[in-house]
């Protein structure tokens, strides 16, 4: 798993699975969130599974889907700015090859 950090408390990556939980615990973070869609590829792990798996390891996790090709709604950037000042950060986000979420980052830090 390799991941592209974005600012000291924000990080991105491309689509994760159950297996990369611990070490994205281990990485520090304390907050994953989910920028894909459920059933945008075939076999892509479910954010249920993913923030399962989350939960588990003791991290928090929220679901913002944002839909390829199309810039993040305004209601994401809201989201994912309240995520970001109430969660516990290290923030890890991911979609299907990070690009999403950096956007997402980018617009919701701009404000």
């Amino acid at each position: 798993m390799t991941f592209h950090t974005l600012s000291p408390d924000f990080a991105v990556s491309a689509q994760i699975t159950v297996d990369d939980i611990p070490a994205i615990a281990k990485a520090g973070f304390k907050t994953i969130i989910c920028n894909r869609p459920d059933g945008e590829e075939p076999g892509q792990p479910t954010a249920q599974s993913i923030g399962d798996a989350a939960k588990a390891a003791g991290l928090s996790f929220i679901a913002i889907p944002v839909m390829a090709g199309h810039g993040p709604s305004s209601d994401a950037i809201i989201e994912t700015q309240e995520t970001i000042n109430t969660l516990p950060g290290p923030i890890f986000a991911y979609c299907r090859s990070g690009n999403r979420s950096a956007q997402l980052w980018t617009q919701a830090t701009q404000v």
